[in-house]
């Protein structure tokens, strides 16, 4: 079901859509080419208002797929644009701005990862800050983009060593063939999401196209009671040669895809985007708007509980 609903006045689209509750609230960040985009309800389904653009940098566009750690007092915002004149999609470099409210403004960016770096989510557990971000790998057998993991030293410098997660290794993950040279075909997993509940961990991530309606979401998982996530070796899910989604097109929606996931009383629950099927006559341009379903774990296996009018 829809998360956040179109109203007049707002932008149509909700793309990349992070969940953050602080202060008693609930937050959702979310793509935009001006700037990221943020809403704010009392409750995990209320009634989301849109709050303005909170972040955005003088002279850049094409601010990509906010997250925001809530870390000693402050707020950090991960996300990724361009200079306003890069025509160059793979120069989109991770930045990280730091504000003392959810609602924002977030302000001072840095860089922290060399382009081409995209998407990420940063994780505090008791070994300290990882990031999880997507990278490019022009050689590979599966040329295209991946998902890692690095450490950080602090939540606005990394250690500098990211290590795979998961890679492409099936033809749904295709994002286009022949993109750059006759023959190699690109794949594309991003948008990656880590999460755990005891000693099984968990990372969601996009596969394929965001323009593609048949984007889906997969996951990959492992048990083990490391918590240095460098050092997890995550599986996807059933196996790396099946193509199996959580979530992908269905009746009343298509192109789903790039996920955060929030634990609520007790209950998990995914916010990711999609398109209304048939398409909402109202909206244009971008229309990826924030969707959320309930979350069933059982123990290795995630189950989505879609539907179109309720939880």
């Amino acid at each position: 079901m829809k998360l956040i609903n179109y109203k007049d006045g707002q932008p149509n689209s909700h793309a990349d859509p992070f969940i953050l509750e602080a202060e008693g609230k609930f937050y959702v960040y979310a793509t935009g080419a001006d700037g990221i985009r943020a809403y704010v309800a009392d409750t995990l389904t209320g009634d989301y208002k849109y709050i303005g653009l909170v972040f955005k940098n003088e002279g850049s566009k094409e601010y990509w797929a906010p997250s925001v750690l809530n870390y000693n007092g402050k707020y950090y915002m991960y996300v990724s644009f361009v200079d306003e004149n890069e025509e160059d999609v793979h120069q989109q470099t991770m930045h990280v701005a730091v504000s003392d409210s959810p609602s924002g403004p977030f302000v001072d960016a840095k860089p922290i990862i060399a382009p081409f770096s995209i998407d990420s989510h940063v994780v505090q557990n008791e070994n300290g800050l990882f990031i999880f971000y997507s990278v490019n790998d022009y050689e590979a057998a599966r040329a295209g983009t991946y998902i890692v993991v690095d450490k950080m030293k602090s939540p606005t410098e990394v250690m500098g060593a990211p290590v795979a997660v998961v890679r492409p290794t099936i033809d749904e993950e295709i994002f286009m063939r022949d993109r750059f040279r006759k023959g190699q075909h690109w794949h594309t997993l991003e948008g990656a999401f880590y999460f755990s509940e005891g000693d099984y961990h968990y990372v969601i991530y996009s596969g394929n196209c965001y323009q593609n309606e048949y984007y889906f979401l997969g996951y990959a998982a492992a048990k083990t009671a490391e918590r240095d996530l460098t050092k997890i070796k995550f599986e996807k899910m059933p196996d790396s040669n099946t193509y199996a989604p959580l979530i992908s097109k269905n009746e009343f929606e298509a192109g789903t895809g790039h996920n955060s996931v929030i634990k609520y009383n007790g209950e998990y629950y995914c916010i990711y985007h999609g398109r209304d099927i048939p398409p909402d006559p109202r909206l244009d341009g971008d229309t990826r708007t924030a969707r959320i379903c309930k979350l069933k774990l059982d123990g290795l296996k995630i189950t989505a509980e879609r539907y179109e009018d309720k939880l």
